[in-house]
């Protein structure tokens, strides 16, 4: 049954090797976990949001700062992200669309988020926030991207199917350096 709401999807299943620790569950310079802050900025702007998690992650899962979110334990989280946001998009298959945020980017603004729903719910087929001219994250999926994004796996996530759909992109200019920051290493960590 199709709805109308758009449902954030945050890829948390990660093993984040660069890092060198569950860079997930890594503090803040305020001492916000940094997925969970990033789960409250997708949350913002989302009708749901879905944590996309590995099977035995119960310490992320469990984080009652995540309580308001559904959470799924993707099974082959450790075969890719492609694994993962499959799994996310297969248990929202109602929606009208998708916002896909990885949770090692916590300094997306709300309001990125919210130009992207935006532009999904005006009818664009696929959508990114840009900043300074250059496209970044979140991607949001319109409801047509259900068979390819459910038929998502290995590692690299939905990036072909935004190279292949460039045309039809609409691009959602923002004042947010954030929509390019990831965290990689603990310097990243800094405000």
């Amino acid at each position: 049954m199709m709805t109308d709401e758009i449902v954030g999807i945050l890829l948390a299943a990660g093993f984040g090797r660069r890092f060198g620790a569950d860079k997930r569950l890594a503090l803040l310079p305020d001492g916000t976990p940094m997925a969970v802050a990033a789960a409250r900025q997708l949350s913002a702007a989302c009708d749901r949001t879905i944590v996309v998690v590995r099977p035995e992650d119960d310490a992320l899962a469990g984080h009652a700062d995540l309580a308001d979110c559904a959470i799924v334990r993707c099974a082959e989280a450790r075969q890719g992200m492609g694994h993962s946001l499959a799994a996310g998009v297969a248990a929202s298959p109602g929606a009208a669309g998708w916002l896909i945020a990885l949770a090692d980017m916590p300094w997306i603004r709300p309001t990125s988020y919210l130009a992207v729903v935006g532009a999904l719910r005006a009818g664009a087929p696929l959508a990114q926030p840009a900043h300074l001219g250059e496209a970044g994250h979140p991607v949001g999926f319109a409801a047509s991207w259900f068979p390819q994004l459910a038929a998502l796996c290995g590692d690299q996530g939905a990036r072909e199917l935004i190279r292949g759909a460039a045309k039809r992109r609409v691009l959602c200019a923002v004042d947010d350096p954030g929509i390019h920051r990831d965290i990689d290493v603990p310097n990243d960590l800094g405000a």
